[in-house]
């Protein structure tokens, strides 16, 4: 058994390291790899910023309840889940578009303000996550940790903190973008910073509301963030839980319309994890994706473009895998109602339609359809990034 002469300096370096990573995230003295090979754990020092964010929900409890602060932890929900989705995931992550260099960076500042870290930090992941997806190697599949463990505690774990800046060697490149990454507290606290101010101004300029500085800094920073990071934490947690396969993907991966509303289009995890490099996640047009939507309207100014669409042979695959489908639910369906004798006729003749139907379908698409895209682009985006064409910053 080691001594406590030996112990306390331990546990001193330890919280010393995890309060320096509050300020410098990429900061690890032990080198990111030593790290990232730790065994899951709590590291409650490093927590405690995403403690504050949680408790700080209970101010309301002084600080009340308007029409306007209410307003503003909604909308400030929604658009930042916008940026989320649009930005964190489908730019970062996938490089579903394109842009400018100048217009990549505010992006990026715009992503600090939801406080889920930087945006290096969250396409490292989420490539990792797609590499990996529901194999003991996924950071939060809720098959192989559970639903807890998926939803929250992976981002408390130690081994997870670091970015690992060589398998995102297309974002790397840009030092406006690490420097982001690397101090991403101060994003957050600039947000916090203005959204007191603004309360401050109202409860100057415009007393008639009834909002004050400390009720929108706690409905609009506070409450609204809380409710953000757990409204993107659903989709690690549910969408591999609850709703509906399309596809035959390697993971469980499903289709939600809940979660679709949620998270502004996400929840179509199951489309999304058979071709991720297509702009849209909702393959159909009553597949809500607002999402898609907004990012369709920002590349009509002209700051974004090249948005990707889904494959052609994506798309008949999906017809075939949806028709397939209603053939099943009518066979289940009759043989929970036998009475049902003509809809018993029926499925056969409508069975071998479906497979002709997908026969001849099959026959008409080229010898060499696009890839699944389930992992492969993801590697290519990590280790074969492209050269940059100035004065875009798309890669």
């Amino acid at each position: 058994m080691p001594d406590a002469k030996t112990i306390r300096p331990t546990l001193r370096w330890r919280v010393q390291s995890a309060l320096l990573q509050w300020i410098d995230s990429d900061h690890a003295p032990e080198g990111a790899d030593a790290v990232r090979h730790q065994p899951d754990g709590v590291e409650w020092v490093r927590c405690i910023p995403f403690v504050i964010l949680h408790a700080g929900c209970l101010g309301v409890i002084w600080v009340g309840a308007s029409p306007v602060a209410v307003w503003t932890a909604v909308a400030l929900y929604f658009l930042r889940m916008f940026i989320v989705t649009g930005v964190y995931h489908r730019y970062f992550s996938h490089k579903t578009y394109s842009t400018s260099r100048g217009v990549q960076f505010l992006l990026a500042f715009l992503g600090g303000t939801t406080v889920q870290r930087g945006a290096l930090w969250w396409a490292y992941h989420h490539r990792h996550h797609h590499q990996h997806s529901d194999d003991p190697e996924d950071a939060h599949s809720p098959h192989v940790h559970g639903f807890w463990w998926s939803h929250i505690g992976w981002i408390t774990s130690r081994r997870n903190f670091p970015t690992d800046y060589s398998t995102i060697k297309d974002l790397a490149k840009y030092p406006e973008l690490v420097w982001l990454n690397r101090f991403d507290l101060v994003v957050p606290v600039l947000f916090a910073l203005s959204i007191f101010g603004v309360g401050a101004g109202l409860e100057t300029w415009a007393p008639g509301l009834g909002a004050d500085r400390w009720q929108l800094l706690v409905w609009g920073f506070f409450i609204s963030t809380t409710f953000l990071f757990h409204g993107t934490a659903c989709i690690n947690s549910m969408a591999h839980l609850m709703g509906r396969r399309r596809f035959n993907t390697s993971d469980d991966s499903r289709n939600s319309f809940i979660l679709a509303f949620i998270c502004l289009g996400e929840g179509w995890h199951n489309n999304h994890h058979r071709y991720m490099s297509s702009t849209r996640n909702g393959f159909y047009w009553w597949e809500i994706d607002i999402t898609y939507y907004g990012l369709k309207a920002l590349s009509w100014t002209g700051l974004i473009w090249g948005l990707k669409p889904v494959p052609k042979s994506v798309m008949e695959e999906a017809t075939r895998a949806d028709h397939l489908a209603s053939i099943a639910a009518a066979q289940r369906a009759a043989q929970v109602h036998p009475e049902f004798a003509a809809l018993k006729r029926a499925v056969p003749a409508a069975a071998a339609f479906a497979v002709a139907t997908a026969t001849a379908a099959q026959a008409t698409l080229p010898k060499k359809a696009e890839s699944p895209a389930i992992r492969k682009d993801v590697a290519e985006l990590a280790h074969h990034p492209e050269k940059p064409v100035p004065p875009t910053a798309d890669a």
